[in-house]
Parts: C-alpha cells; structure tokens; sequence
C-alpha cells in the first residue's frame, strides 16, 4: 500500500510539472501560407527604391499566386517613378524541391517568362512615370509534380524580385526581396 501511494504522489508530481509546462509554453500557431518581403536601396537622403515581393499559396484552390512590384519610397509615402524612368524588374520562381513544376500564367505589359526545368524568371521593362499600380507583376503558379503530373502540395514556393532604375543622374539595383511559403 505504501508502494502505491508513493508511485501515485510521483505521477501528481509528474502531470502537475506537465500541467505547468503546458500552460506556459507558447503553442505553434498554423502555418502561414503568406508571407512577404521587401528590400530597398537609398537614391538620396529622403528617398529609396523599395522592391515587394508577396507569395501565397491556397490549398483550397491548389495554386499559389505571386506579387512582385517596385516604387519610389519618399516621406510622404510611396510613389511612382518619374518620367524619365526606364527599369528592369527580375522576378523569379522557384522551389527547393527538384521534383516540382511550377506552371506559371502572369499578367504585367512589357513582360517575358523564362522557364526551365527548375524556376520561372520573369523579366519586366518599365518606361517613363506613372503611378505605383504600373510597376508590378503578379500571377498564379500550378506546382506540379514532375512523376505524376498531379498538383503538388507540400512543396515550398520562393518568389524573389530585384530591379534596376535609371532616371536622371540614378542608375541603382535593389537587394534581391524574397518571399517563401507553403501550402496552408
């Protein structure tokens, strides 16, 4: 009897301390299936190139869709470029797994996608001003899986963009802004 009352006071013990534990350790949110990035470069004092990136990949729809957009960074807010302006935009897809496929549609003017067996580079060619809404490329990609052809969803997805601008006396690159997520 006294053997079992005192394995019974060491498992009290036991679930208290795990009780306890539980209570204060913080619990893993769900997975996001968001994220963004932004990089920048400084022209000036007051003013920088900002570069975005925004992946996000629905399970629901079995598709992700990407963001990839550029503007100027001024105290008052962001703004577009000026008249002057001719910019390339470098946007890239990728995974890092080598089984997958990312069929890729997107919608940008002055727009041509490079595929290859592991990424999708998107180059984009910007003149002259105009607002903010003008300098960005978005889309939708399919990840595939190359043995089956079926969608594949527990892959990771990378969406990284740069961008080149030149406008009086300003010739800069922005640090690549890369975005990585997965299937909620």
């Amino acid at each position: 009897m006294k053997r079992f009352a005192r394995l019974s006071a060491g498992l009290s013990l036991v679930t208290a301390t795990w009780f306890a534990l539980a209570l204060v350790t913080p619990v893993s949110g769900a997975s996001a299936a968001l994220d963004t990035a932004d990089a920048s470069i400084p022209v000036d004092p007051v003013t920088a190139i900002e570069v975005h990136t925004t992946a996000d990949c629905v399970r629901a729809a079995n598709q992700c869709f990407f963001i990839a957009s550029a503007n100027l960074r001024t105290p008052q807010g962001p703004i577009g470029f000026p008249d002057d302006l001719w910019a390339r935009q470098t946007t890239t897809l990728r995974s890092t797994d080598r089984n997958l496929f990312l069929d890729t549609d997107f919608q940008a003017a002055n727009t041509r996608m490079f595929k290859s067996l592991r990424d999708m580079e998107f180059t984009t060619i910007y003149f002259g001003g105009g607002p903010v809404e003008k300098y960005r490329l978005q889309g939708n990609t399919w990840p595939t899986d190359w043995a089956t052809g079926r969608p594949k969803l527990d892959a990771d997805y990378i969406v990284c963009s740069h961008i080149q601008v030149v406008y009086a006396g300003v010739n800069l690159t922005t640090p690549d802004a890369c975005s990585q997520t997965t299937f909620d």
